[in-house]
């Protein structure tokens, strides 16, 4: 069974060594997850942007009981909001979207869960990855779309969207290889009109909070 966007960004955000999600994407990483959950819906073709508003294109139930409890709060919104307010307002709910992935991705073994302490005080629960195949895979399929020429898949698309606006690619690129291949990401980035609201909904939210977040 593929793994869905927001299991991919899961993925790619978790530090294999220590099975802590990595402290440099946060606090984008959270915006990023809720970004993967409306992107993956917009792939399943359920709901739509049409600037400024995002739209339900189809309320039937996709299967997937995350997705379909986030679509039925779509659904249910009596005025259209666009992608940014829905960005700051699923948000909320991270840690819980963040905790059913993972367990997700525990039962189909790819990680395993450890209880454990931070600082010796605090209780903490990690997952070490147990297969990085799926993890491999994600990475090489993006790194083939950011090296190569042509039009990207629109999950491709998105996911590289989503990887930037988390800050996620100088942790998987040299800082040589970010400077050659930051105008491909661009210009993948524009591909997708979700990414164009999305994507850049977490990239603006982010930007937001870094400037603010030293006189907090």
């Amino acid at each position: 069974m593929p793994l869905t966007m927001p299991e991919e960004i899961l993925l790619l955000m978790l530090d294999d060594e220590t099975g802590r999600l990595n402290d440099r994407v946060a606090p984008a990483g959270d915006y990023a997850l809720v970004g993967a959950i409306l992107a993956e819906l917009a792939l399943e073709e359920r709901i739509d942007t049409d600037p400024p508003r995002l739209r339900v294109k189809n309320p039937a139930p996709t299967g997937d009981d995350i997705l379909d409890g986030v679509l039925a709060r779509i659904t249910a919104e009596a005025e259209p909001k666009d992608s940014r307010w829905w960005v700051e307002t699923l948000v909320r709910d991270a840690e819980d979207f963040r905790d059913a992935y993972f367990d997700r991705l525990v039962k189909r073994g790819i990680l395993k869960a450890e209880e454990g302490r931070f600082l010796w005080i605090f209780s903490e629960r990690r997952y070490p990855v147990v297969s990085d195949k799926e993890e491999r895979e994600v990475k090489a399929r993006l790194m083939s779309v950011i090296f190569e020429d042509g039009a990207p898949e629109p999950r491709d698309s998105l996911l590289i969207g989503l990887t930037q606006a988390a800050g996620l690619f100088p942790l998987m690129l040299a800082p040589e290889e970010l400077e050659k291949t930051q105008p491909r990401i661009d210009a993948v980035t524009r591909h997708e009109a979700l990414n164009r609201t999305v994507a850049d909904a977490v990239r603006d939210i982010f930007t937001e909070i870094a400037r603010y977040a030293p006189m907090m």
